[in-house]
């Protein structure tokens, strides 16, 4: 694949890659020391992540907490940099362990240089998760 022409797009393909689960091919599109950070994240659960292999281990049981299966109500605002995005969207689909419904909202603050994600910041609700959703990190 052809690098996307622009962060927005890069983003929505981190985007299908999550819903193919193909974490690894997720973790391609991040640079060598791209920081990802929870700025809400509750006690014990890990608030910034330095460097791709650090979000590779926390991304890759991804997939067996949570089985995603659409982004919808997704829009993608531009900033004054042209490298930065703020996305909100919904994620939707199974958490895996219940079986109940996964539905969360986010906003993300996404910066991309040199065609990879730099900096995600992850403004997620941690009172809102579901039961089961309980996935990387959690004790660490």
């Amino acid at each position: 694949m052809s690098a996307p022409a622009s962060p927005a797009d890069l983003y929505r393909h981190s985007l299908r890659l999550l819903l193919d689960k193909d974490v690894t091919a997720w973790v391609a599109l991040w640079a060598e020391d791209a920081v990802m950070e929870f700025p809400f994240a509750p006690e014990g659960r890990p608030r910034r992540l330095e460097g791709r292999e650090a979000i590779a281990a926390y991304m890759r049981p991804y997939p067996d907490h949570i089985d995603l299966h659409d982004f919808p109500d997704l829009l993608i605002h531009e900033t004054t940099d042209p490298q930065t995005i703020v996305a909100e969207m919904r994620g939707v689909g199974r958490v895996v362990r219940t079986g109940g419904t996964f539905d969360m909202t986010y906003i993300a603050v996404v910066s991309v240089r040199n065609g990879r994600i730099t900096s995600y910041r992850d403004y997620w609700n941690p009172f809102a998760a579901p039961a089961g959703t309980d996935f990387a990190g959690s004790s660490r």
